[in-house]
């Protein structure tokens, strides 16, 4: 297939070109980087580099600022926003020009999508792509994205929603912030561990993108997580189980609201039992379905 994808050089999008090149599909990549593309990629840095008579099959939508590199003032927050809606809005543009539309679009989006706000017997709740919004930040903005894209349905454009939780791979993604400290045995539970942390092995976050791709009838939001996820106390148990290393030193969460703000409080001290009913009604095999199972296989 001929396959277009905004960024293509990010954690998730690096790995994701080096399965679809050994699958022989063709790439063409928009980066801001195109020395660091593959030689054996085209790499464009604007769309109107591509004509309008150019066929892509699939487009795949993965660019935006990093959502917890940096505190989140209000310059921050319109950085985070303007880098998903504009690409989006981009796209959507391109492929009204095109003579021939793609036939799928898949774009990311965040498991953020389902907020913060939960009662407190909903707190264990099983959330799947039916639930709802709210009103704080990472919501908002996912909410936001994701209506952009959808746009490419009314081009008679398959669309997919991918709510990615936490990737967990190597050099890059969450565990890269998080492996010095439990490396030292400074690791531990953040807050009161209890927050949910829906998670994904690299593996079946790509693993997902191509079942996208295969399945013609796989549309909408589709969860980017594995069939179980675990509370924060779990996911830091099997950490220091991998590395060999203790994890009794907590963060506590005023500490966490002191250092990164609203950024910490809606990140690291609130999660919702995210599960991905879709892809698994859909037929998706998880290669990774325990965080033991993915933690032995990144450090085993």
């Amino acid at each position: 297939m001929n396959i277009l994808i905004t960024g293509g050089t990010g954690f998730i999008g690096s790995r994701l070109c080096e399965t679809l090149l050994k699958e022989n599909h063709t790439l063409v990549v928009k980066t801001r980087q195109p020395n660091v593309v593959d030689k054996r990629m085209s790499a464009i840095t604007d769309l109107s580099e591509l004509g309008t008579d150019a066929v892509f099959d699939v487009v795949i939508n993965l660019a935006g600022e990093p959502i917890a590199d940096k505190r989140w003032s209000t310059k921050q927050k319109e950085k985070i926003l303007r880098s998903r809606l504009d690409t989006t809005e981009e796209l959507i543009s391109y492929f009204i020009e095109l003579e021939k539309k793609p036939a799928l679009f898949i774009s990311g989006s965040a498991i953020g999508f389902y907020g913060i706000e939960s009662s407190p017997d909903a707190l264990n709740a099983k959330i799947d792509e039916s639930a709802l919004g709210d009103s704080s930040f990472a919501s908002r903005l996912c909410q936001q994205w994701e209506a952009s894209a959808l746009q490419a349905e009314a081009l008679g454009i398959r669309t997919c929603l991918l709510r990615t939780g936490i990737v967990l791979g190597h050099n890059g993604g969450a565990l890269s912030k998080m492996l010095l400290p439990f490396k030292l045995g400074l690791g531990g539970a953040i807050g009161s561990g209890n927050q949910w942390m829906p998670w994904i092995h690299i593996d079946d976050l790509i693993g997902l993108i191509s079942f996208c791709i295969s399945q013609p009838n796989v549309s909408g939001a589709i969860n980017g997580t594995a069939p179980n996820p675990v509370t924060n106390s779990e996911f830091t148990k099997a950490l220091g189980k991998a590395l060999k290393r203790p994890t009794v030193l907590p963060m506590p969460g005023f500490m966490v609201k002191t250092l990164m703000g609203q950024m910490g409080k809606e990140l690291l001290l609130a999660g919702k039992r995210v599960v991905p009913s879709k892809a698994l009604d859909a037929g998706y095999r998880f290669k990774f379905d325990t965080v033991d199972e993915a933690m032995s296989d990144l450090f085993g």
